[in-house]
């Protein structure tokens, strides 16, 4: 294979990109999405694999945000990764992937998002499991009891304004969660999911809950069911039980935690736990620097050193000294401290590797856990200074890109 030229696909290559998407995710557009994906398109997200002049690989990084302990956070999220087989398993992807590293650094997009076509592939470059989804298939019969709440549903069309207050103050509970702009309901909720919008009210009148629904063919599904209190949530199972004289059953994802099994009379429906997505820590210094740590809980000084290793990004890779003060926030130092005789770790309180630093640091899972499974190594004290270090929320993304 001749030598690997990386590059933004320029408008005059859109249809070329469009035809090897099309191939790729096996979908065909109309001449009229063809217009309108013509019309929405954005030169400097989309990047280019080049082999003899032709375009053999392409990727997306799209400027998101995201929550994460309650903090708005600049993401690139990757997308439409795909490669025409005859020029794969030649490292274009590897190339495009390192490519989209440093873009997202100098973006200051310090975290990145995938929706992995496999785990493991991923992992190799840094991405780790970052969120699941619950799934529930519930039979007509086996929806909540609940008797008439003191609010009121009202259905409210495409408000994108109104759902979205509501919509953003439940996301950022979570960490994970897009923070959504008016393009984003237009273009990937409302346009992808078919349905109906409704909202709830309660008895003093507040919007305090959405649901976004199909019925089709006895199946009642749920796009989305966002309650900022069990309120809100009542009126709106109620909402989905009066639905019964027409569904059969009621299918909805929901975040990990969701607790709708135990209010349910019979609790034995069909659940189903899926691993959804992936992140990364593109930025380490940044990122920390950024990091909201837990209150309250320095010890002594309240300094730790980490060393982390990178493969992918050397910027990534080093030893930091994390000073956290007693509001939880952060002074961060990259900084050289002599090596063990034998060893080519430089002392240190702990260290790991990036996708082990960003499972801990989304929140997905505890460093006790990482710790436990040979992925973050040092001494108990450290490994418990981290512990105390890391505020714990749910993980949860109920959009796909």
């Amino acid at each position: 294979m001749k030598e690997l030229d990386i590059q933004r696909i320029s408008i005059e290559h859109l249809s070329d990109s469009l035809a090897l998407s099309q191939f790729a995710f096996q979908y065909e557009l109309s001449a009229e999405k063809l217009e309108e994906r013509r019309s929405q398109y954005n030169e400097t997200e989309n990047w280019g694999a080049y082999v003899d002049g032709k375009l053999a690989a392409r990727m997306t990084i799209l400027d998101l945000h995201t929550w994460l302990f309650g903090k708005r956070w600049a993401m690139g999220g990757i997308a439409g990764v795909a490669t025409w087989p005859e020029y794969r398993r030649g490292g274009l992807v590897a190339g495009l992937l390192h490519n989209a590293l440093h873009v997202m650094k100098e973006q200051g997009q310090t975290l990145s998002f995938l929706h992995p076509f496999q785990f493991a592939f991923y992992r190799k470059f840094g991405w780790e499991t970052y969120t699941e989804t619950k799934k529930y298939e519930i039979p007509t019969a086996l929806l909540p009891k609940l008797p008439p709440q003191p609010g009121h549903v009202v259905r409210v069309g495409e408000d994108i304004e109104l759902l979205n207050r509501i919509y953003s103050e439940y996301a950022s509970r979570y960490n994970g969660s897009l923070d959504r702009d008016e393009a984003w309901w237009k273009r990937r909720i409302f346009a992808n999911r078919k349905g109906s919008a409704a909202a709830y009210y309660d008895a003093d009148g507040r919007a305090s809950g959405y649901i976004h629904y199909q019925v089709k063919e006895s199946v009642l599904q749920i796009h989305e069911l966002v309650s900022l209190n069990w309120g809100a949530a009542k009126g709106l199972w109620r909402f989905i039980a009066d639905h019964d004289s027409m569904i059969d059953k009621v299918t909805l994802n929901a975040p990990l935690d969701d607790q709708l099994p135990f209010v349910l009379d019979n609790p034995r429906i069909k659940q189903e736990i899926i691993p959804y997505f992936m992140a990364r820590i593109v930025d380490v210094k940044p990122f920390l620097e950024q990091f909201p740590f837990a209150k309250g809980t320095s010890r002594n000084d309240g300094r730790l050193t980490m060393f982390v290793t990178d493969a992918h990004a050397s910027w990534n890779n080093g030893l930091f000294v994390i000073e956290v003060d007693s509001d939880g926030n952060a002074r961060i130092e990259a900084k050289e401290l002599p090596a063990k005789e034998g060893n080519d770790e430089p002392i240190c309180d702990l260290s790991c590797d990036i996708s082990t630093l960003t499972a801990m640091f989304m929140g997905y899972r505890r460093p006790s856990f990482m710790n436990q499974i040979e992925r973050l190594k040092g001494e108990e004290a450290a490994i418990s200074h981290l512990e105390a270090l890391i505020p714990y929320r749910t993980t949860y993304l109920p959009d796909f890109f």
